[in-house]
């Protein structure tokens, strides 16, 4: 990944509507869902959704299907889990070590991270 496409992927998540769309339907995995049903879990009305949809399906970070009369919204993972890895790619100057230390401080489960190294990973 480059900084230009992270860029446009961490803008198009600034907005509390397009990250609780995003984390909704990562939620949701791959069965996403439609606008309408989006809009009802979230109070938000279907204008203003229809506006940030397009702004994060422009961006990437969901996938759009039509089906039928309506839209169906996936959360775009595998875009998900390579911003992920360029925000982690270079953790520590590649020092095994120091990432483990610093995961074991964190209060994220240790199940939702990526490997390091299996050796010297703490949980």
């Amino acid at each position: 990944m480059d900084k230009k496409t992270a860029t446009t992927i961490f803008e198009s998540l600034s907005s509390e509507v397009r990250l609780d769309v995003f984390r909704l339907l990562v939620k949701k995995g791959l069965d996403g869902m439609v606008a309408g049903e989006i809009a009802t879990a979230l109070d938000i009305p279907n204008t203003n959704l229809s506006f940030h949809l397009k702004a994060m399906t422009h961006a990437g970070m969901v996938t759009v299907k039509q089906e039928g009369r309506f839209q169906r919204y996936r959360a775009n993972f595998p875009l998900m889990l390579e911003t992920i890895a360029y925000l982690t790619e270079e953790c520590c100057s590649g020092n095994p070590d120091q990432c483990a230390t610093i995961r074991s401080e964190s209060s994220c489960s240790p199940n939702v991270l990526p490997t390091i190294n299996q050796s010297t990973e703490v949980n």
